[in-house]
């Protein structure tokens, strides 16, 4: 197989805004298919680096070499389009070639030759236009002459990740992709990019989607980079074990700085060759003994009030706008202390359910019955609603100068902003001056800070790293008190709630006994739904639907498909059980952990297709 060649060359990148320093000393290489994520705390600068790898924004010290027929295609983490262009123009930038003589003009003679002929080609728009179509309707955007400006932000990044796809780069970087995408997107998404042959550089807080996504993770920590060839779960395992070794390394040296500091003590004056030699080891043992490991925890260590056992009763509620139905006689108990989550495509109504709980938005008809002992804490996408001129410490005074953490102890505002990573210093910072994350953990302070008994969270991990997301499931787990998460990203859900509401669309809600994925393994081993087909008249009932499904029979060439199906699952199936007792071995070599964790995903989604089929071929001859 012949090796990788190199698409991209970071060299000692620094970029500062003002006086902070985002990062600095940045290096790493991105390669010919190479699927790499990268991992930060919120404020680093990731959004920021992603952007000037791109081109969109400049730096201030070190370089970037290029492949020289690199194409990068970028998505950001908030994309934006003219809003008078349909879905169509916006994927493919067709308005572009109604002013191309105008562009031509500029060109030198042998490039307008060029362009005029690709410009001019018959098949060139039509081309471009098919692919833009097909990616717009796998991507659920039926309407490619919607106009942009009319869209929600979920319809707005569709339009934005066809258009990038469109494109057809060498070099994908993409911020944030799964944000605002519901789960058929999202599972969409990771099955496209697990197959295509384009490199990758993202950013993104689904844990899943970087596991099953990414061979390679970059992690910024500290002004320093770390790599690790791997995907997520092996860059978990072997960055505990980097932390396991910096703290025996510090303990090591810390026992022997208190011999060496000793030593330095009693022989101020020495001034031998040995001695000046052991005096600058002392300086240098001094520096690793005084390192920390600074994970910067959000401790979120906070008392609950108390609530009672009757929590809510929802009895026969309906909402509807217009035609489009949201509950329908929609009948629930919620009990105490219960951990329930949210789920569905975007536009089947699950925030307008949350609404009409809080009361925000009203109900047709029915009744919600909600206990007197209740106190809501609600988070929402809409809710991130600071004054830029504030400070963060002035943000959380204007709600409480004291809070109460539980068991009579009380927290200063300034204390308080310390346990979620604000040190005292950035405690006076203006909130404008903040990233998408840290104002995001700046709101869910604010929500957090008033001791409710019932969270209601929507969307709570978007713009969140990964350090902060996995201390709030620590803490939703531990949480006495009601809870209801909104949410797409599926490993947080599968952490934090006991079983989830399926938003089907038109006032159908399932309830499932159980997390997100244990919910999508049972709906993978239902039968898929037939095609719809006029519906017999009753006299010909029987004769028409049973009688004909008994009838049929496999075909011989179906049938040589359902045992090539089962020598292929079989064959499968013993390669996956190889592949994670390998994984799990701890002997295996780095370069094929590599090749089995980007193996791993693909072998999965082959399985599930073809044990699919053959449980299709299976009824039929049942």
């Amino acid at each position: 197989m012949p090796t990788p060649q190199p698409y991209m060359d970071v060299q000692q990148l620094g970029k500062r805004i003002g006086n902070r320093v985002l990062f600095s000393d940045v290096t790493f290489t991105i390669n010919e298919r190479e699927h790499i994520g990268l991992i930060a705390k919120n404020g680093t600068g990731k959004s920021t680096l992603l952007s000037i790898l791109a081109g969109e924004e400049g730096y201030d010290s070190g370089r970037i070499i290029l492949r020289n027929d690199l194409r990068i295609g970028y998505l950001p983490q908030t994309p934006t389009f003219d809003g008078r262009l349909t879905a169509l123009q916006a994927v493919t930038g067709n308005t572009e070639h109604l002013d191309k003589l105008e562009r031509l003009d500029k060109l030198d003679r042998l490039e307008r030759l060029d362009n005029l002929e690709k410009l001019e080609s018959p098949n060139f728009y039509e081309e471009q236009e098919l692919r833009a179509s097909r990616l717009l309707t796998q991507l659920k955007i039926s309407d490619t002459g919607q106009l942009v400006g009319t869209m929600s932000g979920g319809q707005v990044k569709r339009v934005a990740l066809a258009k990038v796809l469109a494109s057809q780069p060498n070099l994908l970087i993409l911020d944030e992709p799964t944000n605002h995408l519901d789960l058929e997107m999202i599972e969409w998404l990771e099955n496209t990019l697990g197959r295509t042959t384009m490199s990758i550089f993202m950013v993104t807080h689904d844990r899943y989607f970087l596991d099953r996504i990414c061979s390679s993770i970059i992690e910024m920590d500290d002004s320093r980079i770390y790599t690790y060839r791997g995907n997520y779960s092996y860059y978990l395992q072997k960055r505990q074990e980097r932390l396991d070794n910096l703290s025996t390394e510090i303990e090591r040296a810390n026992n022997l700085y208190r011999t060496e500091l000793e030593w330095m003590r009693r022989m101020p004056q020495a001034r031998g060759h040995k001695a000046r030699y052991r005096e600058e080891a002392f300086y240098e043992l001094e520096k690793i003994a005084r390192q920390r490991i600074n994970e910067r925890n959000v401790r979120l260590e906070m008392g609950s009030s108390y609530i009672g056992s009757k929590i809510f009763i929802a009895t026969d509620v309906c909402k509807a706008f217009d035609t489009k139905v949201i509950l329908r006689n929609f009948n629930y108990t919620f009990s105490r202390y219960e951990k329930l989550g949210i789920v569905g495509n975007n536009g089947t109504g699950k925030s307008t359910f949350i609404k009409t709980l809080l009361g925000t938005s009203p109900i047709d008809s029915g009744t919600y019955d909600i206990g007197q002992t209740v106190r809501f804490g609600y988070y929402s996408q809409e809710g991130l609603t600071f004054r830029n001129d504030q400070k963060v410490i002035d943000a959380v005074r204007d709600i409480a100068e004291y809070v109460d953490m539980g068991g009579g102890q009380r927290l200063s505002a300034s204390q308080f902003l310390q346990h979620f990573l604000f040190t005292p210093e950035e405690q006076h910072t203006y909130i404008y001056k903040l990233s998408g994350g840290e104002r995001r953990r700046l709101y869910l302070c604010t929500v957090l800070m008033r001791s409710p008994n019932f969270l209601i969270l929507d969307e709570p991990t978007n713009d969140l790293d990964i350090v902060t997301l996995q201390i709030l499931e620590q803490y939703l787990q531990d949480f006495r008190g009601c809870l209801i998460v909104v949410s797409h990203d599926r490993y947080f859900m599968d952490k934090v709630v006991d079983h989830i509401l399926v938003f089907h669309g038109n006032g159908d809600i399932q309830d499932f006994p159980g997390n997100y994925t244990q919910y999508r393994e049972w709906r993978s081993l239902q039968p898929k739904p037939q095609e719809d087909t006029p519906s017999p008249t009753p006299s010909n009932n029987n004769q028409n639907g049973r009688n004909a499904n008994r009838q049929r029979r496999l075909t011989f060439k179906e049938r040589r498909e359902m045992e090539q199906l089962e020598a292929d699952i079989s064959r499968l199936e013993t390669e996956k059980r190889d592949i994670e007792t390998a994984l799990s071995s701890g002997t295996t070599a780095v370069e094929r952990i590599v090749e089995m964790s980007k193996r791993l995903p693909l072998l999965n989604d082959e399985l599930d297709e073809k044990s699919m089929r053959w449980l299709e071929l299976s009824e039929i001859e049942g």
